[in-house]
């Protein structure tokens, strides 16, 4: 769900911190048995469904401090005994409960263990209530490291947010923090002072007024992730318009801070845009039943599931710089583009296992391929995405480790959409391709999935067998490379740097004529009925060209 560039000079640190307002974990090889309890499903883990959250808690700004509780809802699927819940350090699990009667629990760092005394029989639909306090985690340098942001605008009010992707929502709450679970609906009730307003996810249901606080209630209809769910307190004030879209009316709704009202009513503008042209390329935005919001906080932006964060300093690019370096980048606001992206891909189509991270943000990477696509046209977006190929590493594979919440290389983001942008190129039918997109998120509609389902589909919807193609662009560094030698009327050429069977045919202009080769290992000659005066291979594939 991360990095960042202000100017040209520092392009390294963007490939480093990846940009998109993620919060990834820090590089990691050794694992613990923390590491797993957070990234595996145990056993502790498998014998129950989530139904529902009611989270139901006070937050206080001047202590920094959380308390109250979550009801949990819950399907029995084996007969088990013990429930694992998690909550990170230095949060306090001080109390569960299950028909009014207290339970025991064994603390394991951030594992909580608790024994149920009564039976949980197959079928049946439980609710135990976790209680718990403290001062969560303080992000420091939020969305990248996590946690709760404790600011104040520039009027004194708090300014408080949530962000938690990799990290996990236990870093503030009690919860199932795995992604392989969704819940299915959730109430998510915010106690804060009587000047501030909280808002979260999917429609605001009740305010309760009290002497000297306020608590806002949010239900969210659908399914949803963890790490999407948001807490976002301050001074705002709100405004909204309804976009007439494939679902029917979707509210769109905008909470900014009071001294950015206007400015934001201007500036959002490209929220209606994105919404077009999305739902053209992908399909109906996936949740007309908890509208859409934008919520203006004090760090860069998340994914938050129909409470997309924003922190963007009212700039297009990203905080005013174009990542591409081509200009594209300018003629749209990253962070609405992006993160709204993940709407589809990564809240809608959501990975089992964080180290399938490259299907949440390979796709919404190249969702800002397909916005300039639609507006400005398929040789723009070419531009755009070959011009971020600078800020690829090739540091490790997108695929990371699995069952230790431990996600793979921030390549993911540029090198992944230019994966995707490569495949394109092999099926040569962008209408074919618009609809591969779209059956995506409407096969996968609110689904939790693997690397291999995706390969799976998009190997079978292509029509082409795709498996060497993603072993290479996914779970190696090696770029392909096309050597070649030319010879007067002679061109010999193969693949080297290449996994296994790797076969990808590659469009080339010779002599300025269009077409395919279909390179392998071993050497293959092809000779022209002139001499051959130029050789280019078509910049829209991701591959390295060596003449030899």
């Amino acid at each position: 769900m991360a990095h960042r560039l202000y100017v040209l000079c520092v392009l390294l640190v963007i490939s480093c911190v990846s940009l998109n307002a993620q919060a990834l974990l820090s590089e990691k090889n050794n694992f613990t048995r923390q590491d797993t309890l957070r990234g595996s499903i145990t056993p502790e883990r498998s014998w129950w469904d989530l139904n529902y959250y009611h989270l139901d808690i006070k937050v206080d700004p001047d202590k920094k401090f959380i308390s109250g509780k979550n009801t949990i809802q819950y399907t029995v699927l084996e007969d088990f005994s013990i429930m694992q819940v998690d909550l990170q350090t230095p949060l306090n699990l001080t109390k569960a409960t299950q028909n009014g009667k207290d339970l025991k629990i064994k603390h394991d760092g951030n594992a909580h263990f608790i024994s149920l005394i009564e039976k949980q029989k197959i079928g049946d639909v439980n609710t135990i209530e976790v209680h718990y306090e403290g001062n969560p985690r303080e992000a420091i340098k939020a969305p990248w490291d996590g946690g709760i942001s404790w600011k104040k605008d520039q009027n004194g009010n708090h300014f408080i947010a949530s962000s938690c992707q990799g990290l996990g929502a236990s870093v503030w709450w009690p919860c199932k923090d795995h992604m392989y679970d969704e819940v299915d609906s959730m109430l998510i009730s915010v106690n804060v002072p009587k000047n501030l307003m909280n808002v979260s996810n999917g429609r605001l249901r009740r305010v309760e007024q009290y002497t000297d606080s306020k608590t806002y209630s949010w239900f969210v209809k659908s399914p949803i992730n963890n790490y999407g769910i948001n807490i976002n307190i301050g001074d705002y004030a709100n405004f909204s318009e309804v976009y007439n879209g494939q679902g029917g009316h979707l509210d769109l709704n905008y909470y900014v801070l009071k001294d950015n009202l206007e400015k934001a009513k201007e500036h959002f503008k490209d929220v209606p845009k994105m919404m077009k042209a999305f739902e053209h390329w992908f399909g109906q935005y996936p949740f007309y039943a908890d509208s859409f919001k934008l919520v203006e906080v004090p760090y860069l932006g998340m994914e938050h599931q129909s409470s997309v964060t924003y922190g963007n300093e009212y700039k297009n690019g990203y905080l005013g710089s174009d990542l591409s370096g081509t200009g594209w980048g300018l003629k749209f606001d990253f962070v609405i583009v992006h993160e709204s992206g993940h709407e589809w891909f990564a809240n809608n189509i959501t990975n089992k296992d964080i180290a399938d991270m490259w299907i949440h943000e390979s796709f919404t990477t190249y969702s800002e391929n397909l916005f300039l696509d639609y507006y400005y046209g398929k040789e723009a977006a070419a531009e755009y995405v070959i011009g971020t190929r600078k800020n690829i590493l090739n540091d490790k594979p997108l695929i990371g480790h699995y069952n230790v919440n431990k996600e793979g290389s921030s390549d993911m983001y540029f090198k992944g959409a230019n994966m995707l942008h490569t495949l394109r190129q092999l099926i040569e039918d962008d209408e074919k391709w618009r609809q591969i997109l779209r059956g995506l998120n409407k096969d996968f509609f609110h689904q939790t999935v693997t690397t291999q389902q995706i390969e799976n589909y998009l190997s079978e919807k292509t029509e082409i067998d795709l498996t060497e193609f993603f072993n290479q662009y996914l779970r190696t560094t090696k770029i392909p490379t096309l050597e070649y030698t030319i010879d007067k009327n002679k061109l010999k050429y193969r693949w080297t740097n290449i996994v296994d069977k790797f076969d990808m045919p590659v469009q080339v202009k010779i002599n300025g004529s269009d077409q395919w080769l279909f390179p392998k290992p071993d050497w293959k000659t092809m000779s022209s009925d002139l001499r051959i005066i130029s050789f280019e291979v078509d910049k829209d594939f991701y591959v390295e060209v060596k003449k030899l």
